[in-house]
């Protein structure tokens, strides 16, 4: 179970979850694309999100400048998380374009920062990149709860969001892949970029 709960909320998969739900389970909070289109929001996110850095991974794994895909160790983790932030920055440059509402271009945003301030962390210290993800997920609902914008589909999706968060959390310790401490880091980064994102944007 442990293993099930740490593949399937993968960091790297996580974004294509919150767009999904941003998109389509979320009625009134994304304004454009119109419904019918939102496929391309969710292409855009897979596939630069995923796709890319899934496939650098591997082609680092390829020619032997990685152990293993699995990235325990902290040594391993530098070029694959370089490579995501920049990915990551490339679908944040597209969802920033017209006709998307702005709300899809600063989740993108945010997740690239997350993903910088992960790289930086890891080059002395191994915090964990699934706390970040679920972090970032539920400090996602809570703004969307806490302005309302959401409604109470808002507020179900920041209770579950709760509960993930904790599940992934204990995941992680079960299959002793990052002690407390780093679970917990990681889950307070995630969260702490949404909050301090949207401090920014408002004080400008």
């Amino acid at each position: 179970m442990a293993t099930a709960l740490s593949l399937a909320f993968h960091p790297l998969l996580v974004p294509s979850y919150l767009f999904y739900v941003v998109c389509y389970q979320l009625p009134g909070v994304v304004a454009q694309p119109a419904v019918a289109d939102r496929w391309i929001v969710l292409a855009v996110v897979f596939g630069f999100t995923f796709l890319l850095p899934a496939l650098g991974t591997g082609a680092l794994y390829w020619f032997g400048r990685l152990d293993s895909l699995l990235l325990r160790e902290r040594a391993q983790r530098p070029l694959p998380l370089l490579l995501a932030a920049i990915s990551f920055a490339g679908a944040a440059f597209l969802l920033h374009q017209p006709p998307f509402s702005p709300l899809l271009g600063r989740m993108m945003l945010g997740m690239t920062l997350a993903v910088l301030l992960t790289l930086f962390i890891s080059l002395r210290w191994k915090i964990s990149a699934h706390g970040v993800g679920v972090g970032g997920s539920f400090g996602l609902f809570l703004l969307l709860h806490l302005t309302n914008a959401a409604g109470w589909a808002g507020l179900w999706w920041l209770l579950a969001a709760a509960l993930l968060a904790l599940a992934v959390l204990s995941a992680r310790l079960t299959l002793d892949a990052h002690t407390p401490a780093q679970a917990w880091a990681g889950l307070g980064l995630g969260i702490s970029v949404v909050i301090g994102l949207v401090l920014g944007v408002a004080s400008v």
